[in-house]
């Protein structure tokens, strides 16, 4: 697989859209498109973006390793599921990492709640 076809595999196991994967990385939908219809790659400088969205390692997305259709899990989302994305998506970067924080405490607290 090529970085380009990793990209695009990874946009559709995380259940994502094309548009929605631009926004969240701060990539124009022409410049997705261009990776996708004339065969061009993701400059050097957002690499860390398109990870950081993918929440994959630079070295698994440009070398392919641990990136494979048996190793990565394909999400379903629901309808709540797809709400939540969207507010997530309209809040600035910190208020976003704030609310990732809360989402980690609260399954780690659920966790102990089963025990």
């Amino acid at each position: 697989m090529t970085i380009t076809e990793r990209i695009f595999y990874l946009i559709k196991a995380r259940g994502m859209s094309q548009n929605s994967f631009g926004k969240a990385a701060g990539i124009a939908p022409s410049t997705i498109s261009d990776w996708k219809t004339k065969g061009h790659t993701p400059s050097a400088d957002k690499i860390m973006d398109i990870c950081r969205v993918l929440e994959v390692t630079p070295e698994a997305l440009l070398t392919g390793k641990g990136i494979d259709e048996a190793e990565v899990n394909e999400t379903k989302v629901d309808y709540k599921g797809k709400q939540l994305l969207l507010e997530y998506e309209g809040l600035n970067e910190d208020a976003q990492k704030r609310l990732l924080t809360y989402a980690k405490k609260l399954g780690e607290l659920t966790k102990l709640e089963e025990i």
